[in-house]
């Protein structure tokens, strides 16, 4: 599986997720930045990516337009980009598996959530 973060989400995350999701990229990087939420999820869906993303907005579109892309929903808040860092990799079993899952469009992950 492979990530595109949106631009509420450090680009320095990338050098952590590579090894565990190869091809990560962010939206800088695309310069998709200023893009609006529907031709950033058109892109995604495109090229294969998982969206990781904060933005209500982009997750309630891609529930409403059906998959691909998917959504990883992180649930933090204002946090630092170690938190983020940390809840991906503790949750990494639960996004593997819902990347396989075809019927499922979003994945919401919260600061607490349990160890795999």
């Amino acid at each position: 599986m492979k990530l595109l973060l949106d631009q509420n989400l450090s680009y320095k995350l990338i050098a952590n997720l590579d090894p565990i999701f190869p091809s990560t990229s962010h939206v800088l990087r695309l310069r998709l930045d200023q893009a609006p939420d529907t031709q950033l999820r058109e892109y995604a869906a495109r090229h294969g990516f998982t969206l990781l993303t904060k933005n209500t907005d982009l997750v309630d579109l891609c529930v409403l337009r059906g998959a691909p892309p998917k959504i990883l929903w992180l649930r933090l808040g204002n946090c630092r980009t170690a938190l983020i860092r940390e809840v991906l990799k503790r949750n990494e079993a639960r996004i593997v598996a819902f990347g396989a899952d075809p019927t499922q469009v979003v994945l919401s992950l919260f600061p607490l959530a349990p160890m795999e």
